[in-house]
Protein backbone atom coordinates (compact mmCIF):
# COMPACT_ATOMS: atom_id res chain seq x y z
CA UNK A 1 0.00 0.00 0.00
CA UNK A 2 1.05 3.40 -0.88
CA UNK A 3 1.90 5.47 2.44
CA UNK A 4 0.36 8.51 2.78
CA UNK A 5 0.52 11.34 5.58
CA UNK A 6 -2.40 13.95 5.75
CA UNK A 7 -2.86 17.25 7.11
CA UNK A 8 -6.28 18.14 8.96
CA UNK A 9 -7.53 20.74 6.26
CA UNK A 10 -7.35 17.84 3.17
CA UNK A 11 -9.13 15.47 6.43
CA UNK A 12 -11.71 18.41 6.60
CA UNK A 13 -12.00 18.55 3.01
CA UNK A 14 -12.51 14.62 2.67
CA UNK A 15 -14.85 14.88 5.63
CA UNK A 16 -17.32 17.33 3.73
CA UNK A 17 -18.41 14.21 1.65
CA UNK A 18 -17.84 11.88 4.20
CA UNK A 19 -21.57 10.87 3.99
CA UNK A 20 -21.68 10.53 0.35
CA UNK A 21 -21.42 7.11 -1.67
CA UNK A 22 -19.19 6.21 -2.92
CA UNK A 23 -17.20 8.03 -0.29
CA UNK A 24 -13.70 9.45 -1.13
CA UNK A 25 -12.53 9.64 2.47
CA UNK A 26 -13.12 5.79 2.59
CA UNK A 27 -12.21 4.98 -0.71
CA UNK A 28 -8.67 6.75 0.27
CA UNK A 29 -8.37 5.22 3.67
CA UNK A 30 -8.89 1.81 2.54
CA UNK A 31 -6.63 1.78 -0.52
CA UNK A 32 -3.54 3.68 1.42
CA UNK A 33 -1.41 3.49 4.10
CA UNK A 34 -2.34 6.74 6.16
CA UNK A 35 -0.42 8.16 9.04
CA UNK A 36 -1.24 11.05 10.79
CA UNK A 37 0.50 13.14 13.52
CA UNK A 38 -0.98 13.68 16.85
CA UNK A 39 -0.93 17.08 16.14
CA UNK A 40 -3.62 16.67 13.64
CA UNK A 41 -5.77 14.67 15.62
CA UNK A 42 -5.37 16.95 17.92
CA UNK A 43 -6.66 19.73 15.64
CA UNK A 44 -9.52 17.61 14.26
CA UNK A 45 -10.99 17.13 17.69
CA UNK A 46 -10.97 20.67 18.25
CA UNK A 47 -12.35 21.41 14.78
CA UNK A 48 -15.25 19.05 15.55
CA UNK A 49 -15.79 20.56 18.62
CA UNK A 50 -17.51 23.38 16.18
CA UNK A 51 -21.27 23.08 15.28
CA UNK A 52 -20.76 24.05 11.99
CA UNK A 53 -20.01 21.91 8.52
CA UNK A 54 -15.90 21.59 9.20
CA UNK A 55 -17.20 20.06 12.66
CA UNK A 56 -19.33 18.10 11.15
CA UNK A 57 -16.30 17.14 8.65
CA UNK A 58 -13.80 16.84 11.41
CA UNK A 59 -16.04 14.67 13.18
CA UNK A 60 -16.55 12.32 10.37
CA UNK A 61 -12.52 11.87 9.69
CA UNK A 62 -12.29 10.93 13.99
CA UNK A 63 -15.30 8.20 13.31
CA UNK A 64 -12.88 6.52 10.89
CA UNK A 65 -10.14 6.83 13.29
CA UNK A 66 -9.58 2.81 13.31
CA UNK A 67 -8.41 3.54 9.50
CA UNK A 68 -5.77 5.11 9.88
CA UNK A 69 -2.48 4.97 12.04
CA UNK A 70 -1.46 7.91 14.71
CA UNK A 71 1.62 9.10 15.63
CA UNK A 72 3.49 11.04 17.95
CA UNK A 73 6.07 13.32 16.03
CA UNK A 74 8.53 16.17 18.02
CA UNK A 75 7.36 19.52 16.25
CA UNK A 76 10.36 22.08 14.82
CA UNK A 77 9.32 25.01 16.97
CA UNK A 78 11.18 27.19 14.41
CA UNK A 79 8.91 26.22 11.51
CA UNK A 80 6.69 28.65 10.05
CA UNK A 81 3.42 26.70 10.34
CA UNK A 82 0.86 25.90 12.27
CA UNK A 83 1.62 22.66 14.37
CA UNK A 84 -0.81 20.19 12.31
CA UNK A 85 1.46 21.47 9.25
CA UNK A 86 4.61 21.23 10.71
CA UNK A 87 4.03 17.43 12.43
CA UNK A 88 3.06 16.19 8.90
CA UNK A 89 5.72 17.93 6.84
CA UNK A 90 8.14 16.09 10.09
CA UNK A 91 6.35 12.84 10.12
CA UNK A 92 6.19 12.86 5.81
CA UNK A 93 9.96 12.97 6.00
CA UNK A 94 10.10 11.02 8.70
CA UNK A 95 8.66 7.67 7.37
CA UNK A 96 9.52 8.51 3.81
CA UNK A 97 6.02 8.62 3.10
CA UNK A 98 5.18 8.74 -0.81
CA UNK A 99 2.67 11.48 -0.39
CA UNK A 100 1.63 14.48 2.34
CA UNK A 101 -1.69 15.34 1.64
CA UNK A 102 -2.46 18.57 2.27
CA UNK A 103 -4.95 21.56 1.42
CA UNK A 104 -3.06 24.18 2.38
CA UNK A 105 -2.97 26.45 -0.75
CA UNK A 106 -1.58 29.61 0.95
CA UNK A 107 1.43 28.10 2.43
CA UNK A 108 1.76 25.20 -0.51
CA UNK A 109 5.36 26.97 -1.14
CA UNK A 110 6.94 26.79 1.93
CA UNK A 111 5.39 23.02 2.45
CA UNK A 112 6.56 21.61 -0.72
CA UNK A 113 10.15 23.02 -0.31
CA UNK A 114 9.82 21.38 3.04
CA UNK A 115 9.63 18.10 1.93
CA UNK A 116 12.85 15.81 1.22
CA UNK A 117 11.35 12.47 -1.22
CA UNK A 118 7.74 13.22 -0.64
CA UNK A 119 5.05 14.45 -2.96
CA UNK A 120 2.57 17.01 -1.97
CA UNK A 121 -0.84 16.48 -3.14
CA UNK A 122 -4.34 18.03 -2.34
CA UNK A 123 -7.85 16.67 -2.58
CA UNK A 124 -8.87 17.91 -5.50
CA UNK A 125 -5.88 16.16 -7.39
CA UNK A 126 -6.86 12.67 -5.21
CA UNK A 127 -10.43 13.42 -6.56
CA UNK A 128 -9.06 13.11 -9.95
CA UNK A 129 -6.86 10.43 -9.08
CA UNK A 130 -9.85 7.96 -8.37
CA UNK A 131 -11.23 9.28 -11.72
CA UNK A 132 -8.12 8.00 -13.50
CA UNK A 133 -8.46 4.74 -11.63
CA UNK A 134 -11.75 4.34 -12.19
CA UNK A 135 -12.79 4.45 -8.72
CA UNK A 136 -14.97 7.52 -9.18
CA UNK A 137 -16.59 8.54 -12.07
CA UNK A 138 -15.75 12.27 -13.43
CA UNK A 139 -19.51 13.13 -12.76
CA UNK A 140 -19.36 11.73 -8.92
CA UNK A 141 -15.60 13.82 -8.78
CA UNK A 142 -17.20 16.67 -9.76
CA UNK A 143 -19.97 16.80 -7.47
CA UNK A 144 -17.66 16.17 -4.63
CA UNK A 145 -15.65 18.70 -5.95
CA UNK A 146 -18.47 20.94 -5.72
CA UNK A 147 -19.67 20.46 -2.15
CA UNK A 148 -16.20 20.80 -1.05
CA UNK A 149 -15.72 24.02 -2.88
CA UNK A 150 -18.54 25.07 -1.04
CA UNK A 151 -17.65 24.26 2.18
CA UNK A 152 -14.18 25.10 2.05
CA UNK A 153 -14.71 28.71 0.15
CA UNK A 154 -12.37 27.64 -2.56
CA UNK A 155 -14.30 29.00 -5.54
CA UNK A 156 -11.23 30.99 -6.95
CA UNK A 157 -8.66 28.23 -6.07
CA UNK A 158 -6.84 27.76 -9.23
CA UNK A 159 -6.18 24.21 -7.73
CA UNK A 160 -10.17 23.80 -7.58
CA UNK A 161 -10.28 25.11 -10.95
CA UNK A 162 -7.37 23.49 -12.76
CA UNK A 163 -9.29 19.73 -11.01
CA UNK A 164 -12.61 21.08 -12.33
CA UNK A 165 -11.30 21.25 -15.83
CA UNK A 166 -9.23 17.99 -15.60
CA UNK A 167 -12.48 16.21 -14.34
CA UNK A 168 -14.66 18.03 -17.59
CA UNK A 169 -11.70 16.25 -19.63
CA UNK A 170 -11.80 12.87 -18.32
CA UNK A 171 -15.96 13.41 -18.62
CA UNK A 172 -15.09 14.36 -22.79
CA UNK A 173 -13.33 11.13 -22.62
CA UNK A 174 -15.70 8.72 -21.67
Amino acid sequence: MVRIVADTSAFVSLGTVADSTPNPLDLLLDAHDVILPEQVVDELTETASYDDASGEAAQAVLDRQAAFEVRSIELDETFPLDDGENAAVTLANDVDAVQLLCDEFNRFALIHASLADTRLVTTPIVLTALVRNEVLSPEAAEGFLDEMSDARSWSANTYVARARSTLQQQQNDE
